[in-house]
C-alpha cells in the first residue's frame, strides 16, 4: 500500500516546479511510512521488556499512528485508480490536474477525520434516551430510570480524572434511580485502578449502583508469575467496586422492592462464544426469581442474549456492552453500519425479538484504537414504563 500510495504521488508531485520540494515531499513519505514501520517492529521485539503501563500508551499510540496512515493511503491509491482507469468526466488536460487535486483531497480528508476521532470525539460524550413499555412491569415501577454505561477501560484514560468525571456529572443530572455498569472496568490490570477512587465517589450518592465484569476484568490477556498473582488482581479489581458502592452481581441476582412490587436485576459474569470464556451462569443467577415478574439481565457480551435468554427465559430487559461498535461506523440519518456487525449480530443499540429487549452500549472509553469515528462514546438513559 505504501509503494502503491508513492506511485500515485509522484501524480501530484509532478505539478509542482521546484525540485527541492518534490524530493522534500518524498523524503518526508518514507522518512514517516520507514519510521513507523520500524517503531512497531522494535515494539514487537521488545515487548516483554516493557512495563505494562508503558506497553499500553505505545500499542495504542502506533495504532493511532498506523491507522491515520493506513487508511487515508488505501483511499488516496483506489480514487486515483478508479479515476484515472474510468476516467469519463474529465478531459485529458483536465484529468492530470484535477485528478491528482481530488486525490489530494479524498487523502487528506480521511486523516483529518481520524485526527478528529482521536483528539476531540474519543471524549465527546453522548446521552442516548431510550423509552421501553413492558406489560408485566410492576406498576410502583413505572416511570423508573435506568443509566447504563460499559466498557471504561480505565487504564486507557491515562488518569485523566477530569475527562471521566465530566462524564459522571452529565450521569448525574440525568437523575437516574439506578445505575448499571456491564463491564471491562480496566484492560488488564488492577494497578489502572489507581487514583479513580476519587472520581468515582462524585456519582450522587441518591444512585443505586450495580455492575458485572467483562472480558478484561479476570486479567486473562495478561502473561502472570502465578496463579496466586492473577487472583490478587482480580480480587483488587472486585473490591474496588466495593468501596465505591457498586453491588457486584456474580451470578446472582438483586431484588428491589417498592410498595410491596419487585422487580429483579439479575447480573452474570462474562459468557460469550470462543474465543472468550464463558464464566456466567445464568441459570445459577435466576435461582429464587421465579416468582418475580419482571427481570432486568445485566451480560457484558451481547451474544448472551440469542443463546441464552430469549426464548429460554422470560426476561424482558438485557443489557450489554462489549463490542464499543467497534468504534467506527458510518451514520445516515437512523441508519448506523460498522464492519463489526460482520462479527456481532447485536452490536449497538435496541434490540427486539419475542417482546424481550437487548439494549448493546457502544462504551464510555476506547481500546487499541485510541479514538472513535462517527461512534460517540454512549451514556445511556432508560424510561421504563408500564404498557
Amino acid at each position: 500500500m505504501d509503494f502503491l500510495a508513492f506511485y500515485w504521488l509522484q501524480s501530484i508531485t509532478a505539478l509542482i516546479a521546484s525540485t527541492f520540494l518534490k524530493n522534500t515531499i518524498n523524503i518526508l513519505f518514507w522518512f514517516f511510512t520507514l519510521g513507523l514501520i520500524a517503531a512497531i517492529i522494535t515494539l514487537k521485539l521488545r515487548l516483554d521488556d516493557i512495563q505494562p503501563r508503558r506497553k499500553q500508551l505505545l500499542i495504542s499510540s502506533l495504532y493511532g499512528l498506523t491507522i491515520s496512515s493506513f487508511i487515508p493511503k488505501i483511499i488516496f491509491v483506489i480514487v486515483m485508480a478508479v479515476f484515472y482507469f474510468t476516467n469519463y468526466v474529465f478531459s485529458e488536460n483536465e484529468s492530470h490536474i484535477v485528478i491528482p487535486l481530488i486525490g489530494l483531497f479524498v487523502g487528506f480528508l480521511p486523516f483529518f477525520v481520524i485526527v478528529y476521532g482521536i483528539f476531540k470525539a474519543r471524549y465527546h460524550f453522548k446521552v442516548h434516551h431510550v423509552s421501553l413499555k413492558f406489560k408485566h412491569l410492576p406498576p410502583a415501577f413505572h416511570g423508573l430510570k435506568v443509566v447504563q454505561i460499559s466498557d471504561l477501560h480505565l487504564g486507557s484514560y491515562n488518569h485523566k480524572f477530569h475527562i471521566l468525571e465530566r462524564a459522571i456529572r452529565k450521569i448525574n443530572q440525568l437523575e437516574p434511580d439506578l445505575l448499571f455498569f456491564t463491564g471491562d472496568l480496566v484492560n488488564n490490570y488492577a494497578w489502572e485502578l489507581r487514583g479513580w477512587r476519587k472520581a468515582f465517589r462524585h456519582f450522587s450518592p441518591k444512585i443505586d449502583k450495580y455492575a458485572v465484569l467483562g472480558n478484561h476484568d479476570y486479567g486473562d490477556y495478561s502473561k502472570w508469575d502465578s496463579e496466586e498473582a492473577k487472583k490478587e488482581n482480580f480480587n483488587a479489581i472486585k473490591t474496588f467496586y466495593k468501596e465505591n458502592d457498586f453491588k457486584l452481581l456474580l451470578n446472582e441476582t438483586e431484588i428491589i422492592e417498592k410498595e410491596n412490587q419487585n422487580i429483579a436485576i439479575v447480573g452474570v459474569e462474562n459468557w460469550g462464544n470462543p474465543p472468550f470464556k464463558q464464566y456466567g451462569n445464568l441459570q445459577k443467577a435466576l435461582e429464587g426469581t421465579e416468582q418475580i415478574p419482571f427481570k432486568i439481565l445485566l451480560s457484558h457480551d451481547p451474544s448472551h442474549w440469542p443463546e441464552e435468554v430469549i426464548e429460554h427465559t422470560n426476561i424482558a430487559l438485557t443489557l450489554s456492552g462489549h463490542t464499543h461498535g467497534m468504534q467506527a461506523a458510518f451514520k445516515l440519518k437512523n441508519k448506523e453500519w460498522s464492519p463489526i456487525k460482520y462479527k456481532y449480530k447485536h452490536w449497538a443499540g435496541l434490540y427486539e425479538q419475542n417482546n424481550q429487549f437487548l439494549y448493546v452500549n457502544r462504551g464510555l472509553g476506547w481500546l487499541g484504537f485510541p479514538g472513535r469515528l462517527g461512534m460517540r462514546p454512549e451514556i445511556t438513559l432508560m424510561e421504563l414504563k408500564k404498557a
